[in-house]
């Protein structure tokens, strides 16, 4: 089957391009890219005049709760919600039930996703056994099963020779050790940002050094052991300062934030907000600012969304028992688009850190629409104006902080393999 997009302006920073052209799809993959081309006999048609046409989005960091949590999400129901968002591939993080500390749970995962989901999903597997964070799971079986990086996301590897080891060995076997950095101690009974919000609520508060200590000793051990580390949703001013100087050593280190670092404050949580409630939590206005700065700098080298579905009767409770995560596959884009308008990043910019340096980071083999690859294409209208609610979003979950407001951008085509698989709102 053949299909061609037609007269959109199309952004590949793999390739800098960056002009109104077309593009033919012939078996699932790119087939061409030109000014004025013919539709082959046959072929369907996508009008993308008016609209971006990019690399398929994405995302490094999801949670599809799939095995063990189905009723907050599914691969079905996460890939629907992921294409929604114009996203193409996804990477799971491992703390399923079971986890991914093994083979058998990693094939579950590829092989449902092949059978049934609607984009690309690449399992992330354990740094640890369990992750109990006291010894190392089997890496290489975990690569060979089709994980493309190795983290006890959701928890820190407190033992810092045995994230040592982790490095070293992921390194030899050539697969990125992926860090939430969080020193537990800091963080005690905290439940939001440590600040002049949480003491006006009366909530115990986190303090950005519990972050920040944390991915100190990851630099480090990643300088320390010239292995390459990457660094999970960074919320902190003094997060981006770490990186970007540890960066200017030449540290083998690379991180992401998700847009609700970019775009909230603690301020959210007001109200006693439990879809405000994350890990690390929102922080201040100055935070804010530092995150976009690190993103326009190249300190920050993704946008992620770490969509962390959960039911509303673990949101609807008391803000101290409410589960940490928000979901956001579907408001990834809009949200990132401001930092476009806002002139934090050119369009070329923005999807670099949302589809090309992703696929790059771990060997993904997506994030560019290079004839011969496989064809999967974004088509973003950058108009499209749609209100956040419940029935809006296609995963199984809703908590979400924007519901209620409205939205500029969204997916108006999302392709994968050549196929149609969403087409707008």
């Amino acid at each position: 089957m053949s299909l061609i997009i037609k007269g959109g302006r199309v952004v590949d920073p793999s390739q800098g391009v960056d002009d109104i052209l077309d593009i033919v799809v012939d078996n699932g993959k790119i087939k061409e890219i030109g000014k004025g081309l013919a539709a082959p006999s046959g072929s369907e048609i996508v009008d993308a005049a008016g609209k971006y046409v990019v690399p398929g989005l994405v995302d490094i960091h999801v949670h599809f709760r799939d095995p063990g949590q189905e009723y907050k999400e599914d691969i079905v129901s996460g890939t629907t919600s992921a294409v929604a968002g114009g996203f193409t591939s996804v990477c799971c993080m491992p703390n399923t039930n079971p986890v991914i500390d093994n083979k058998s749970v990693a094939t579950y995962i590829t092989s449902k996703a092949k059978a049934e989901g609607l984009c690309n999903v690449f399992p992330i597997g354990t740094i640890t056994q369990g992750m109990h964070g006291e010894r190392m799971s089997e890496m290489g079986e975990l690569k060979e099963a089709g994980c493309v990086a190795v983290s006890d996301d959701g928890k820190p590897v407190k033992n810092p020779e045995l994230m040592r080891r982790a490095l070293q060995y992921a390194a030899g076997i050539g697969i990125m050790v992926v860090s939430h950095s969080e020193e537990l101690e800091l963080v005690g009974e905290g439940v939001m940002n440590e600040g002049f919000t949480s003491t006006e609520l009366g909530l115990k508060g986190i303090p950005r050094i519990a972050e920040e200590v944390a991915i100190a000793r990851e630099a480090l051990l990643s300088e320390y052991t010239n292995a390459p580390i990457h660094i999970c949703h960074v919320s902190s001013k003094g997060s981006v300062r770490i990186i970007r100087d540890a960066k200017a050593r030449g540290v083998k280190i690379t991180c992401e934030t998700a847009p609700h670092y970019f775009s909230l404050t603690d301020d959210a949580v007001r109200g006693y907000n439990t879809n405000a409630k994350m890990n690390p939590p929102l922080r201040e206005a100055e935070d804010v600012s530092a995150i976009k700065a690190g993103l326009k700098d190249g300190t920050i080298d993704c946008i992620a969304t770490d969509h962390a579905p959960h039911h509303l009767d673990e949101k609807d409770v008391e803000f101290n028992e409410a589960m940490n995560g928000i979901v956001g596959l579907e408001t990834a884009l809009p949200l990132s688009l401001k930092l476009v308008d806002e002139g934090i990043l050119t369009l070329p910019e923005m999807i670099d850190k949302m589809s090309c340096r992703p696929s790059a980071l771990l060997g993904l083999e997506r994030g560019t629409l290079k004839p011969g690859t496989a064809a999967d294409i974004t088509v973003i209208d950058p108009e499209k104006r749609w209100t956040v609610t419940e029935e809006a979003l296609h995963s199984k979950s809703k908590n979400s902080p924007w519901l209620g407001e409205l939205m500029t951008g969204a997916a108006a085509c999302t392709i994968v393999a050549g196929k149609v698989v969403f087409s707008g709102r």
